[in-house]
């Protein structure tokens, strides 16, 4: 089990929860429903990739190769820049900034992470002789 990941998820996944429940009693009396959509679509991605990087973490023993370090590293990667620029986009929204639209093409650049971390993911259980033999294969 990758111990780094494993924290790392239970972190994202707290936080997940946090926003989730500030969307949901506060954020909605602040923001249109369209901003509220942008804000709710990036938690459900978040707690998404939470729970892929839950699955890295405890495949990694069994399957102890780069490609899983890679997949975890991506899933990572893409809540930072895909959830997090749709949770900036909703703050410069509610501070009216004009640069609110500075963070719009950070997104796509996190949904190709998430796409390369279930690739990565894929590769790491796919291949052949990277994987430790499980307990009942001994």
């Amino acid at each position: 089990m990758n111990k780094s990941f494993l924290s790392v998820a239970a972190l994202l996944g707290v936080l997940s929860v946090v926003l989730g429940a500030f969307a949901a009693h506060k954020l909605k009396q602040m923001v249109s429903p369209e901003t509220l959509s942008v804000f709710e679509t990036g938690v459900r991605y978040q707690f998404y990739h939470v729970f892929a990087l839950l699955i890295v973490a405890l495949l990694s023993e069994r399957f102890n190769n780069r490609w899983m370090v890679w997949a975890g590293n991506c899933f990572i990667t893409g809540i930072i820049l895909f959830s997090g620029s749709l949770y900036l986009m909703t703050a410069l929204k509610i501070a009216e900034s004009a640069h609110e639209k500075i963070a719009g093409p950070i997104t796509p650049i996190g949904g190709l992470f998430f796409i390369g971390g279930w690739i990565f993911l894929w590769l790491g259980v796919s291949q052949k002789g990277g994987d430790r033999p499980g307990r009942d294969e001994r």
